[in-house]
């Protein structure tokens, strides 16, 4: 996709108000990202851990602080608990959502359903992400959703991933979408398939990491269609992410 862009984006997931947040690592990651004033930050689900009302308002709360152009929230699995679907709404609106930023259209999926782990974006919103893909398709295309759409390394036996990926990840490579941000499995990591970048995000605030792995986020940037993306360990390094593989950038 050939798009004269310039976007700066903050990638996070997995926040887990609750029982197993580290409140410290949430407060420094939201101080980094509003150092780095990006135009747009992304939240891809699980900003609860129990879907209960007070994680809700205290998640609001922490994602009201952060200074950017554009926020867009939508939900996971842990949203979705407890009827905290109902409640997902009051605090961030829809689940699913088109964001224009200039020559970039960014859509989120709802891929959560109650008291489910598992994924699926459904047959309905698949007509509509066509929809939305066919409108926009002169436009640099990013889709987002919580659950991953292939399995990732380092992360046991496969599960919960999304129930139709098949058909999902076709109507992408389809319709020329250029960025999926996706969470999920608090393991940051990146695949391509051709034109197609997936960047999984790891756990930005939660106990509950996997091996080695720290709390962290990604950085962004889309230059001219061309995606850099980058991991920030909060309160540490930063890394460079290439096609599955993550190196060593520099140590803050």
């Amino acid at each position: 996709m050939n798009v004269k862009n310039n976007l700066s984006i903050a990638h996070l997931s997995d926040i887990h108000v609750g029982a197993k947040l580290e409140e410290n690592m949430l407060e420094k990651a939201i101080d980094e990202i509003n150092k780095l004033n990006p135009d747009l930050v992304v939240v891809t689900g699980d900003l609860t851990d129990e879907g209960l009302l007070e994680e809700f308002q205290e998640a609001h709360k922490y994602l009201e602080s952060l200074k950017c152009k554009y926020l867009v929230v939508g939900s996971g699995n842990h949203d979705s608990r407890n009827t905290g679907y109902r409640l997902f709404p009051r605090f961030f609106g829809k689940p699913w959502s088109i964001t224009e930023l200039n020559e970039t259209v960014l859509i989120m999926l709802d891929s959560s359903r109650p008291d489910q782990d598992e994924g699926e974006v459904g047959y309905r919103q698949r007509l509509w992400l066509k929809q939305c893909l066919e409108e926009y398709r002169e436009k640099f295309k990013i889709v987002a959703l919580h659950h991953h759409l292939l399995p990732v390394p380092d992360t046991r036996m496969e599960k919960n991933m999304i129930m139709d990926a098949g058909d999902v990840l076709w109507t992408l490579v389809s319709y020329g979408v250029d960025l999926v941000l996706c969470g999920h499995r608090h393991r940051p990591w990146i695949w391509n398939l051709g034109g197609l970048s997936i960047v999984y995000a790891g756990a930005v605030s939660t106990s509950k990491l996997r091996g080695f792995y720290q709390n962290s986020f990604n950085i962004i940037n889309i230059e001219d269609g061309k995606v850099d993306v980058r991991l920030k360990i909060i309160g540490g390094d930063e890394y460079i992410f290439e096609p599955n593989v993550i190196k060593t950038l520099q140590t803050v």
